[in-house]
């Protein structure tokens, strides 16, 4: 009796605990619950605030983005720029001006090209073209990829073919440019500064030159050098003669004349500009005195002698169209000289498409001579090489496919042929057919692929295929086809 009085006790005092330890962990559970809601709330407050600080991240992105759409610039760090550059290194510069010197750089498994600001330059500066060139984006204006403050340089798509003014003096044996380039430069060029001027954000270069204008590897003719240049804000946009008063900066034989004596900045200030950079493609002269000797040339009728005879026979109605545009644009007087987009346009536009058709039938022909005979069909318009990877655009014609997506990519609405606008941009790819082997003597292979966007386009290239191989045939008797 007294054994199980005590166990009951102990059973009693077991129940007691088990009781009270049942009560703390409930008291737990609710203490987790509640923890539990704290973290959730932190957790929403802290999504919240993830999303208010994208807000105004992408508040800020928006005042450096153009009407047309939002071009972002990489930050990049000083790092990256010397690694690019090897520190600098001096047997990489490629140029060098009053404000800055360029470099060649390897960066991000690209070529590319660094414009370090000179310690002279000024933060503003800096900034400035950094504002102008995240507003701006056109296929004549150099593209703008990334930027580094603490150093004060930019990161520009690379142009394997230089200035023009390098050009223009056959630099390291370039060979001299076509007057049918010049031509499609000359437009290039008008076609740059005609976006510039437009309305609402009207912005004035200030120091085109021919050092300010590079090429791709298209020869295409794009601005550069838009650190000094001034953009034209809010108050400016309704008056009809934009003006601002600054302290006159640029290369004196392409200086307005009229900006030296007022100080007052105009988009006809580069209108002057681009009038003896057009003479000077047209002679292939510095710009100092050009105007005179163009102007008593054509007074005279004696034009064609101050002709660059490098350029090839220049057409003489065109020599003598080009030379009286270039001389109104750099009248002393302002209000005589012509509007870009009204007067000087509507002479380049027909030569353009002129000059254009031209330039492909010579290079079609000069390559084609140059490879041996290599049928045309081979041959790409834009690199004038032997294709590889060839691709049928939206006009019907062949191109290399690297040169055709860069074409497109940098802003082109047009074909490279034909000058006349595409249909569209796409180019699919499609099965790649055997090879055609030139011949056993280590020529190079050369590789066709088929895109069947239409049966009329699969048809004519079935044919052109046939047709070259039965001509490699004949030129080549050892040469093999396989299928």
């Amino acid at each position: 009796m007294e054994e199980v009085e005590r166990l009951t006790e102990r059973t009693d005092e077991l129940c007691a605990k088990l009781q009270e330890e049942h009560k703390k962990r409930l008291a737990l559970e609710k203490r987790t619950a509640h923890s539990d809601r704290i973290v959730k709330d932190l957790m929403l407050q802290r999504d919240k605030t993830v999303r208010e600080i994208q807000a105004l991240h992408a508040k800020k992105g928006e005042s450096s983005a153009t009407a047309e759409g939002q071009m972002h610039i990489t930050e990049l760090s000083c790092s990256e720029i010397k690694e690019a550059t090897n520190n600098f290194d001096h047997s990489l510069k490629i140029g060098e001006g009053v404000y800055e010197s360029v470099y060649k750089g390897f960066l991000r498994h690209t070529n590319v090209a660094i414009k370090k600001l000179n310690p002279e330059s000024t933060q503003s500066q800096f900034n400035q073209e950094v504002e102008i060139l995240s507003r701006v984006r056109h296929p004549n204006l150099v593209t703008l990829i990334g930027a580094c403050k603490e150093d004060q340089a930019f990161v520009y798509e690379y142009m394997p073919n230089g200035s023009l003014d390098d050009r223009l003096g056959c630099k390291d044996n370039s060979k001299p440019l076509s007057w049918q380039l010049r031509t499609r430069i000359i437009s290039d060029v008008c076609s740059a500064l005609i976006f510039l001027h437009s309305k609402p954000h009207s912005i004035v270069h200030s120091d085109l030159k021919a050092s300010n204008i590079i090429l791709d590897r298209n020869n295409v003719a794009k601005l550069s050098g838009l650190g000094v240049c001034r953009m034209f804000n809010d108050e400016f946009r309704n008056t009809t003669t934009l003006y601002r008063h600054t302290h006159p900066k640029g290369s004196f034989a392409y200086i307005d004349p009229e900006y030296v004596m007022t100080g007052d900045l105009t988009p006809q200030s580069d209108v002057y500009s681009f009038g003896v950079v057009l003479l000077r493609l047209l002679t292939g002269r510095p710009g100092f005195g050009l105007l005179k000797d163009v102007q008593r040339a054509t007074e005279k009728g004696c034009l064609e002698a101050l002709l660059d005879s490098s350029a090839g026979d220049w057409p003489a109605m065109q020599a003598e169209q080009l030379a009286r545009v270039g001389l109104r644009c750099c009248e002393i007087r302002r209000k005589n000289r012509p509007d870009l987009k009204t007067e000087v346009w509507t002479v380049l536009e027909p030569m353009l498409k002129s000059a254009t058709n031209m330039l492909c039938s010579l290079s079609f022909k000069s390559v084609s001579e140059d490879l041996g005979g290599v049928p045309s069909y081979f041959i790409c318009p834009i690199l004038q090489d032997v294709m590889r990877e060839p691709l049928i655009a939206a006009d019907g014609f062949t191109y290399e496919a690297e040169a055709i997506r860069e074409w497109i990519d940098s802003g082109h609405h047009t074909s490279p042929m034909t000058n006349l606008e595409l249909l569209h941009p796409t180019v699919i790819f499609c099965r790649t057919m055997p090879s055609a082997l030139r011949s056993k003597n280590g020529c190079r292979q050369m590789q066709i692929n088929m895109l069947a966007l239409s049966p009329w386009n699969f048809e004519m290239e079935i044919c052109c295929v046939l047709n070259s191989l039965t001509q490699i045939n004949l030129h080549k008797q050892n040469a093999s086809v396989l299928f």
